[in-house]
Protein backbone atom coordinates (compact mmCIF):
# COMPACT_ATOMS: atom_id res chain seq x y z
CA UNK A 1 0.00 0.00 0.00
CA UNK A 2 1.34 3.56 -1.05
CA UNK A 3 1.97 6.56 1.76
CA UNK A 4 -0.97 8.15 -0.21
CA UNK A 5 -3.02 5.68 0.15
CA UNK A 6 -2.67 5.29 3.51
CA UNK A 7 -2.97 8.93 4.38
CA UNK A 8 -5.70 8.73 2.33
CA UNK A 9 -7.39 6.19 4.37
CA UNK A 10 -6.69 7.67 7.84
CA UNK A 11 -8.27 10.77 6.61
CA UNK A 12 -11.48 9.58 6.05
CA UNK A 13 -11.48 7.62 9.26
CA UNK A 14 -10.95 10.73 10.96
CA UNK A 15 -13.96 12.69 8.67
CA UNK A 16 -15.56 9.25 9.58
CA UNK A 17 -15.00 9.69 13.17
CA UNK A 18 -15.42 13.64 13.26
CA UNK A 19 -18.87 13.13 11.27
CA UNK A 20 -19.83 10.53 14.18
CA UNK A 21 -19.72 12.56 16.42
CA UNK A 22 -20.59 15.96 15.44
CA UNK A 23 -23.71 14.73 13.77
CA UNK A 24 -25.32 13.30 17.01
CA UNK A 25 -24.22 16.62 18.95
CA UNK A 26 -26.31 18.78 15.92
CA UNK A 27 -29.12 16.21 15.85
CA UNK A 28 -29.20 16.48 19.87
CA UNK A 29 -29.29 20.43 19.60
CA UNK A 30 -32.08 20.28 16.80
CA UNK A 31 -34.10 18.08 19.33
CA UNK A 32 -33.24 20.47 22.52
CA UNK A 33 -34.44 23.45 20.79
CA UNK A 34 -37.65 21.82 19.38
CA UNK A 35 -38.77 19.62 22.54
CA UNK A 36 -38.24 22.30 25.28
CA UNK A 37 -40.86 24.80 23.59
CA UNK A 38 -42.48 22.35 21.40
CA UNK A 39 -43.63 20.54 24.52
CA UNK A 40 -44.82 23.22 26.75
CA UNK A 41 -47.34 24.97 24.27
CA UNK A 42 -49.16 21.46 23.34
CA UNK A 43 -49.29 20.25 27.06
CA UNK A 44 -50.64 24.07 28.02
CA UNK A 45 -52.72 24.16 25.16
CA UNK A 46 -54.15 20.68 26.06
CA UNK A 47 -54.89 21.68 29.56
CA UNK A 48 -56.39 24.81 28.73
CA UNK A 49 -58.43 22.92 25.84
CA UNK A 50 -59.81 20.02 27.92
CA UNK A 51 -60.63 22.23 31.19
CA UNK A 52 -62.89 24.50 29.28
CA UNK A 53 -64.69 20.96 27.75
CA UNK A 54 -67.30 21.35 30.79
CA UNK A 55 -68.35 24.72 29.36
CA UNK A 56 -68.54 24.08 25.55
CA UNK A 57 -65.34 25.49 24.35
CA UNK A 58 -63.17 22.78 23.99
CA UNK A 59 -65.76 20.71 22.45
CA UNK A 60 -64.82 22.83 19.49
CA UNK A 61 -61.20 23.59 20.62
CA UNK A 62 -60.23 20.03 21.68
CA UNK A 63 -60.05 18.20 18.07
CA UNK A 64 -57.70 20.68 17.32
CA UNK A 65 -55.61 21.04 19.58
CA UNK A 66 -55.12 16.94 19.90
CA UNK A 67 -54.39 16.98 16.26
CA UNK A 68 -51.61 19.20 16.59
CA UNK A 69 -50.22 16.93 19.53
CA UNK A 70 -50.30 13.72 17.46
CA UNK A 71 -48.89 15.50 14.62
CA UNK A 72 -45.71 16.92 17.41
CA UNK A 73 -45.75 12.86 18.10
CA UNK A 74 -45.48 11.94 14.68
CA UNK A 75 -42.57 14.02 13.99
CA UNK A 76 -40.86 12.50 16.69
CA UNK A 77 -41.89 9.01 15.93
CA UNK A 78 -40.16 10.07 12.38
CA UNK A 79 -37.03 10.93 13.70
CA UNK A 80 -36.42 8.21 16.28
CA UNK A 81 -36.57 6.09 13.12
CA UNK A 82 -34.32 8.29 10.62
CA UNK A 83 -32.01 9.41 13.75
CA UNK A 84 -32.24 6.96 16.81
CA UNK A 85 -32.98 3.35 14.88
CA UNK A 86 -35.99 3.29 16.88
CA UNK A 87 -39.64 2.03 15.79
CA UNK A 88 -42.11 3.86 18.08
CA UNK A 89 -45.67 2.46 16.76
CA UNK A 90 -48.32 5.15 15.61
CA UNK A 91 -51.93 2.87 17.26
CA UNK A 92 -54.47 5.77 17.40
CA UNK A 93 -58.20 4.87 16.96
CA UNK A 94 -59.51 5.82 13.79
CA UNK A 95 -62.50 8.54 14.17
CA UNK A 96 -65.67 7.86 12.20
CA UNK A 97 -65.75 9.66 8.84
CA UNK A 98 -67.51 13.32 8.97
CA UNK A 99 -67.87 13.19 12.48
CA UNK A 100 -68.83 16.07 14.53
CA UNK A 101 -66.86 18.20 17.23
CA UNK A 102 -68.32 16.73 20.00
CA UNK A 103 -67.64 12.83 18.69
CA UNK A 104 -64.06 13.96 17.42
CA UNK A 105 -63.57 15.15 21.14
CA UNK A 106 -64.61 12.68 23.41
CA UNK A 107 -63.28 9.98 20.79
CA UNK A 108 -60.21 10.96 20.67
CA UNK A 109 -59.95 11.60 24.32
CA UNK A 110 -61.51 7.88 25.23
CA UNK A 111 -58.27 6.84 22.74
CA UNK A 112 -55.36 5.78 25.32
CA UNK A 113 -53.03 6.81 22.65
CA UNK A 114 -54.20 10.51 23.05
CA UNK A 115 -53.27 9.84 27.05
CA UNK A 116 -49.96 8.53 26.04
CA UNK A 117 -49.22 11.25 24.53
CA UNK A 118 -50.04 14.09 26.83
CA UNK A 119 -48.02 12.19 28.99
CA UNK A 120 -44.65 12.02 27.37
CA UNK A 121 -45.25 15.95 26.65
CA UNK A 122 -44.23 16.48 30.42
CA UNK A 123 -41.37 13.96 30.18
CA UNK A 124 -40.14 15.49 26.47
CA UNK A 125 -39.62 18.75 28.49
CA UNK A 126 -38.04 17.80 31.49
CA UNK A 127 -35.90 14.39 30.94
CA UNK A 128 -36.18 14.19 26.92
CA UNK A 129 -34.72 17.65 26.91
CA UNK A 130 -32.25 16.90 29.05
CA UNK A 131 -31.42 13.84 26.98
CA UNK A 132 -30.93 15.91 24.33
CA UNK A 133 -28.95 18.74 25.01
CA UNK A 134 -26.32 16.58 27.15
CA UNK A 135 -25.95 14.96 23.70
CA UNK A 136 -25.03 18.24 21.72
CA UNK A 137 -22.84 19.59 24.87
CA UNK A 138 -20.77 16.62 25.49
CA UNK A 139 -18.95 16.84 22.48
CA UNK A 140 -18.75 20.97 22.81
CA UNK A 141 -17.29 21.10 26.26
CA UNK A 142 -14.07 19.62 25.57
CA UNK A 143 -13.18 22.81 23.36
CA UNK A 144 -13.41 24.48 26.75
CA UNK A 145 -10.76 22.27 27.90
CA UNK A 146 -8.47 22.94 24.69
CA UNK A 147 -8.97 26.48 24.79
CA UNK A 148 -7.78 26.51 28.42
CA UNK A 149 -5.46 24.85 27.77
CA UNK A 150 -4.36 27.28 24.98
CA UNK A 151 -3.97 30.46 26.98
CA UNK A 152 -7.45 31.33 27.69
CA UNK A 153 -6.87 30.19 31.46
CA UNK A 154 -4.81 33.91 31.57
CA UNK A 155 -8.54 36.13 31.69
CA UNK A 156 -10.36 33.72 33.82
CA UNK A 157 -11.33 34.56 37.22
CA UNK A 158 -9.44 32.70 40.22
CA UNK A 159 -10.61 29.92 41.30
CA UNK A 160 -12.38 28.76 38.25
CA UNK A 161 -12.56 24.96 37.71
CA UNK A 162 -13.40 22.75 34.62
CA UNK A 163 -14.58 19.69 35.23
CA UNK A 164 -12.75 18.37 38.61
CA UNK A 165 -9.82 20.61 37.25
CA UNK A 166 -9.18 23.54 39.36
CA UNK A 167 -7.33 25.92 36.66
CA UNK A 168 -5.15 27.68 38.99
CA UNK A 169 -1.77 28.16 36.26
CA UNK A 170 -0.09 26.55 33.07
CA UNK A 171 0.01 23.48 34.26
CA UNK A 172 -3.45 23.44 35.54
CA UNK A 173 -4.28 24.16 32.11
CA UNK A 174 -2.38 20.96 30.78
CA UNK A 175 -4.59 18.91 32.93
CA UNK A 176 -8.03 20.51 31.35
CA UNK A 177 -6.91 20.19 28.44
CA UNK A 178 -6.12 16.67 28.57
CA UNK A 179 -9.24 16.20 30.45
CA UNK A 180 -11.06 17.74 27.52
CA UNK A 181 -9.36 15.33 25.06
CA UNK A 182 -10.39 12.52 27.11
CA UNK A 183 -13.84 13.96 27.50
CA UNK A 184 -13.65 13.92 23.40
CA UNK A 185 -13.01 10.61 23.48
CA UNK A 186 -15.90 9.38 25.49
CA UNK A 187 -17.82 12.09 23.62
CA UNK A 188 -17.45 9.94 20.10
CA UNK A 189 -19.25 7.09 22.33
CA UNK A 190 -21.68 7.86 24.26
CA UNK A 191 -23.29 10.96 22.19
CA UNK A 192 -24.85 8.62 19.64
CA UNK A 193 -25.77 6.28 22.40
CA UNK A 194 -27.52 9.80 24.43
CA UNK A 195 -29.19 10.57 21.07
CA UNK A 196 -30.82 6.54 21.29
CA UNK A 197 -31.52 6.98 25.13
CA UNK A 198 -33.85 9.94 24.08
CA UNK A 199 -35.32 8.23 21.33
CA UNK A 200 -36.30 5.46 23.49
CA UNK A 201 -37.60 7.26 26.38
CA UNK A 202 -40.24 8.90 24.08
CA UNK A 203 -41.19 5.00 22.61
CA UNK A 204 -41.41 3.95 26.23
CA UNK A 205 -44.33 6.60 27.10
CA UNK A 206 -45.68 6.83 23.16
CA UNK A 207 -45.47 2.98 22.88
CA UNK A 208 -48.69 1.02 23.92
CA UNK A 209 -47.43 -0.31 27.06
CA UNK A 210 -49.58 -2.77 29.55
CA UNK A 211 -51.61 -2.42 26.90
CA UNK A 212 -50.21 -3.68 23.68
CA UNK A 213 -51.81 -7.20 23.47
CA UNK A 214 -55.04 -5.70 23.78
CA UNK A 215 -54.50 -2.88 21.36
CA UNK A 216 -52.78 -5.38 19.13
CA UNK A 217 -55.91 -7.50 19.10
CA UNK A 218 -57.46 -4.32 18.21
CA UNK A 219 -55.81 -3.25 15.61
CA UNK A 220 -55.81 -6.54 13.89
CA UNK A 221 -59.12 -6.73 14.28
CA UNK A 222 -59.63 -3.63 12.34
CA UNK A 223 -56.71 -4.09 9.52
CA UNK A 224 -58.29 -7.19 8.82
CA UNK A 225 -61.73 -6.00 8.06
CA UNK A 226 -60.28 -2.59 6.31
CA UNK A 227 -58.54 -5.55 4.37
CA UNK A 228 -62.12 -7.31 3.70
CA UNK A 229 -63.44 -4.33 2.50
CA UNK A 230 -60.79 -3.08 0.57
CA UNK A 231 -60.78 -5.95 -1.45
CA UNK A 232 -64.41 -6.22 -1.45
CA UNK A 233 -64.55 -2.20 -3.25
CA UNK A 234 -61.79 -3.83 -5.47
CA UNK A 235 -63.76 -6.38 -6.45
CA UNK A 236 -66.67 -4.05 -7.34
CA UNK A 237 -64.05 -1.66 -8.98
CA UNK A 238 -62.77 -4.16 -11.73
CA UNK A 239 -66.51 -5.31 -12.43
CA UNK A 240 -67.15 -2.36 -13.14
CA UNK A 241 -64.40 -1.06 -14.92
CA UNK A 242 -65.10 -3.98 -16.94
CA UNK A 243 -68.88 -3.71 -17.73
CA UNK A 244 -68.31 -0.27 -18.35
CA UNK A 245 -65.16 -0.57 -20.84
CA UNK A 246 -63.89 -3.53 -22.23
CA UNK A 247 -66.82 -5.25 -22.14
CA UNK A 248 -69.34 -2.92 -23.53
CA UNK A 249 -66.29 -2.45 -26.33
CA UNK A 250 -66.31 -6.31 -26.96
CA UNK A 251 -69.60 -6.69 -27.33
CA UNK A 252 -69.89 -3.68 -30.06
CA UNK A 253 -66.92 -5.32 -31.86
CA UNK A 254 -69.63 -8.36 -31.97
CA UNK A 255 -72.08 -6.72 -33.58
CA UNK A 256 -69.88 -5.15 -36.17
CA UNK A 257 -68.23 -8.57 -36.85
CA UNK A 258 -72.25 -9.38 -37.99
CA UNK A 259 -73.42 -6.51 -39.50
CA UNK A 260 -69.65 -6.84 -41.51
CA UNK A 261 -70.57 -10.14 -42.80
CA UNK A 262 -73.57 -8.82 -43.97
CA UNK A 263 -72.43 -6.28 -45.75
CA UNK A 264 -69.57 -8.31 -47.60
CA UNK A 265 -71.16 -9.25 -50.84
CA UNK A 266 -73.34 -6.24 -50.65
CA UNK A 267 -71.85 -3.41 -50.18
CA UNK A 268 -67.94 -3.69 -49.72
CA UNK A 269 -66.70 -0.24 -49.20
CA UNK A 270 -69.25 -0.18 -45.75
CA UNK A 271 -67.94 -3.45 -44.89
CA UNK A 272 -63.92 -2.18 -45.18
CA UNK A 273 -65.07 1.17 -43.24
CA UNK A 274 -66.68 -0.84 -40.70
CA UNK A 275 -64.19 -3.36 -40.75
CA UNK A 276 -61.67 -0.33 -40.11
CA UNK A 277 -63.67 0.93 -36.90
CA UNK A 278 -63.82 -2.60 -35.26
CA UNK A 279 -59.91 -3.25 -35.52
CA UNK A 280 -59.58 0.55 -33.55
CA UNK A 281 -62.36 -0.75 -31.07
CA UNK A 282 -61.05 -4.23 -30.25
CA UNK A 283 -57.59 -2.07 -29.86
CA UNK A 284 -59.42 0.19 -27.58
CA UNK A 285 -60.97 -2.65 -25.50
CA UNK A 286 -57.06 -4.29 -25.42
CA UNK A 287 -55.41 -1.03 -23.85
CA UNK A 288 -58.37 -0.62 -21.15
CA UNK A 289 -57.87 -4.39 -20.41
CA UNK A 290 -53.94 -3.38 -20.29
CA UNK A 291 -54.81 -0.40 -17.59
CA UNK A 292 -57.15 -2.33 -15.68
CA UNK A 293 -54.34 -5.18 -15.35
CA UNK A 294 -52.02 -2.20 -14.77
CA UNK A 295 -54.23 -0.58 -11.66
CA UNK A 296 -54.77 -4.34 -10.21
CA UNK A 297 -51.06 -5.51 -10.31
CA UNK A 298 -48.68 -3.76 -12.74
CA UNK A 299 -46.74 -5.87 -14.90
CA UNK A 300 -43.25 -4.20 -14.39
CA UNK A 301 -43.68 -4.64 -10.54
CA UNK A 302 -44.23 -8.29 -10.86
CA UNK A 303 -41.16 -8.36 -13.39
CA UNK A 304 -38.61 -6.15 -11.88
CA UNK A 305 -39.44 -5.09 -8.58
CA UNK A 306 -40.83 -2.21 -6.26
CA UNK A 307 -37.94 0.18 -7.49
CA UNK A 308 -37.95 0.31 -10.93
CA UNK A 309 -42.08 0.06 -10.89
CA UNK A 310 -41.95 3.40 -8.51
CA UNK A 311 -39.28 4.72 -10.95
CA UNK A 312 -42.02 4.09 -13.92
CA UNK A 313 -44.77 5.59 -12.37
CA UNK A 314 -42.32 8.38 -11.40
CA UNK A 315 -41.87 9.37 -14.68
CA UNK A 316 -45.83 9.32 -15.26
CA UNK A 317 -46.16 12.87 -13.24
CA UNK A 318 -46.19 16.17 -14.45
CA UNK A 319 -43.73 17.45 -12.15
CA UNK A 320 -39.83 16.81 -11.75
CA UNK A 321 -39.31 13.74 -9.37
CA UNK A 322 -36.14 12.32 -7.86
CA UNK A 323 -36.18 8.41 -7.15
CA UNK A 324 -33.53 6.44 -5.17
CA UNK A 325 -33.84 3.04 -4.35
CA UNK A 326 -31.43 1.14 -2.11
CA UNK A 327 -33.02 -2.49 -1.87
CA UNK A 328 -30.53 -5.31 -1.99
CA UNK A 329 -33.52 -8.01 -2.53
CA UNK A 330 -36.98 -8.37 -3.27
CA UNK A 331 -39.97 -8.03 -0.69
CA UNK A 332 -42.92 -10.71 -0.56
CA UNK A 333 -45.49 -9.72 -3.23
CA UNK A 334 -48.41 -8.54 -1.27
CA UNK A 335 -45.64 -6.38 0.34
CA UNK A 336 -44.28 -5.16 -2.93
CA UNK A 337 -47.75 -4.14 -3.77
CA UNK A 338 -48.99 -2.72 -0.84
CA UNK A 339 -45.73 -0.22 -0.67
CA UNK A 340 -46.36 0.02 -4.50
CA UNK A 341 -49.54 1.66 -4.01
CA UNK A 342 -49.10 3.39 -0.96
CA UNK A 343 -45.80 5.04 -2.99
CA UNK A 344 -48.49 5.88 -5.70
CA UNK A 345 -51.58 7.24 -3.94
CA UNK A 346 -48.83 9.89 -1.92
CA UNK A 347 -48.07 10.88 -5.48
CA UNK A 348 -51.29 11.60 -6.46
CA UNK A 349 -51.86 13.58 -3.29
CA UNK A 350 -48.77 15.56 -4.18
CA UNK A 351 -49.84 15.96 -7.60
CA UNK A 352 -53.58 17.11 -7.14
CA UNK A 353 -53.52 19.05 -3.52
CA UNK A 354 -49.82 20.49 -2.71
CA UNK A 355 -48.74 22.37 -5.62
CA UNK A 356 -45.10 21.24 -5.19
CA UNK A 357 -43.08 21.63 -8.50
CA UNK A 358 -40.49 18.82 -7.08
CA UNK A 359 -40.63 15.78 -5.41
CA UNK A 360 -38.58 13.34 -3.55
CA UNK A 361 -38.54 9.75 -3.08
CA UNK A 362 -36.45 7.42 -0.95
CA UNK A 363 -36.77 3.85 -0.95
CA UNK A 364 -34.35 1.45 1.16
CA UNK A 365 -34.57 -1.90 3.47
CA UNK A 366 -32.90 -1.29 6.84
CA UNK A 367 -32.84 -3.55 10.28
CA UNK A 368 -35.76 -5.51 9.12
CA UNK A 369 -37.61 -2.83 7.72
CA UNK A 370 -38.75 -1.44 4.43
CA UNK A 371 -38.79 2.53 4.59
CA UNK A 372 -40.08 4.65 1.88
CA UNK A 373 -40.36 8.63 2.49
CA UNK A 374 -41.99 10.71 -0.19
CA UNK A 375 -40.67 14.66 -0.08
CA UNK A 376 -42.18 17.42 -2.11
CA UNK A 377 -41.93 21.53 -1.78
CA UNK A 378 -45.42 22.13 -1.83
CA UNK A 379 -47.65 23.78 0.72
CA UNK A 380 -48.26 21.77 3.00
CA UNK A 381 -50.78 20.77 5.55
CA UNK A 382 -51.29 17.47 5.15
CA UNK A 383 -53.01 15.54 7.65
CA UNK A 384 -54.02 11.78 8.32
CA UNK A 385 -57.84 12.24 8.98
CA UNK A 386 -61.03 10.03 8.38
CA UNK A 387 -61.65 9.47 4.93
CA UNK A 388 -58.35 10.96 3.29
CA UNK A 389 -56.24 9.26 1.28
CA UNK A 390 -53.50 9.29 3.60
CA UNK A 391 -55.74 7.24 6.30
CA UNK A 392 -56.49 4.77 3.27
CA UNK A 393 -52.89 4.34 3.01
CA UNK A 394 -52.49 3.56 7.02
CA UNK A 395 -55.05 1.48 6.80
CA UNK A 396 -53.43 -0.55 3.78
CA UNK A 397 -50.18 -0.12 5.55
CA UNK A 398 -51.62 -1.31 8.66
CA UNK A 399 -52.59 -4.97 7.24
CA UNK A 400 -48.80 -6.16 6.88
CA UNK A 401 -48.10 -3.40 10.71
CA UNK A 402 -46.91 -0.86 8.80
CA UNK A 403 -46.85 2.65 10.03
CA UNK A 404 -47.13 6.02 8.53
CA UNK A 405 -46.29 8.85 9.26
CA UNK A 406 -46.72 12.70 8.23
CA UNK A 407 -44.89 15.82 8.72
CA UNK A 408 -47.03 18.68 7.05
CA UNK A 409 -46.63 21.99 8.60
CA UNK A 410 -48.65 25.12 6.36
CA UNK A 411 -45.90 26.30 4.18
CA UNK A 412 -44.40 22.79 3.49
CA UNK A 413 -42.16 20.62 3.11
CA UNK A 414 -44.22 17.95 3.29
CA UNK A 415 -42.65 14.49 4.24
CA UNK A 416 -44.51 11.20 4.54
CA UNK A 417 -42.72 8.09 5.63
CA UNK A 418 -44.00 4.70 6.00
CA UNK A 419 -42.67 1.70 7.36
CA UNK A 420 -43.24 -2.33 6.28
CA UNK A 421 -41.50 -4.77 8.17
CA UNK A 422 -40.76 -7.28 5.90
CA UNK A 423 -37.39 -9.46 5.17
CA UNK A 424 -35.72 -9.12 1.51
CA UNK A 425 -35.38 -12.05 -0.69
Amino acid sequence: MSIETKSGTRRSRTLARTRGMALPAVRGLALALISLPGAVICFCLTVVSIALVPIGIGIVTTPWVLTGVRAFADRRRLLAAEWGGVRIPRMYRPLPPKANPWARTFGMLRDPATWRDIGWLPLDMTAGFATALLTAVLPLYPLEGFAIGAGLWRVLPDGYWYGFVPVTGQISALFAAVLGAVLLLAAGRLSPLLLRAHFQLAGAVLGSGQGELAERVRVLTETRRDAVDTSAAELRRIERDLHDGAQARLVAVGMDLGTIEALLEKDPAKARELLARTRQSSADALTELRDLVRGIHPPVLAERGLGDAVRALALRLPVTVEVEVDLPGRAEAPVESAAYFAVSEILTNAVKHSGADRIWIDIHHEDGTLRASVTDNGKGGARIEAGSGLAGVERRLGTFDGVLAVSSPAGGPTMVTMEIPCALS
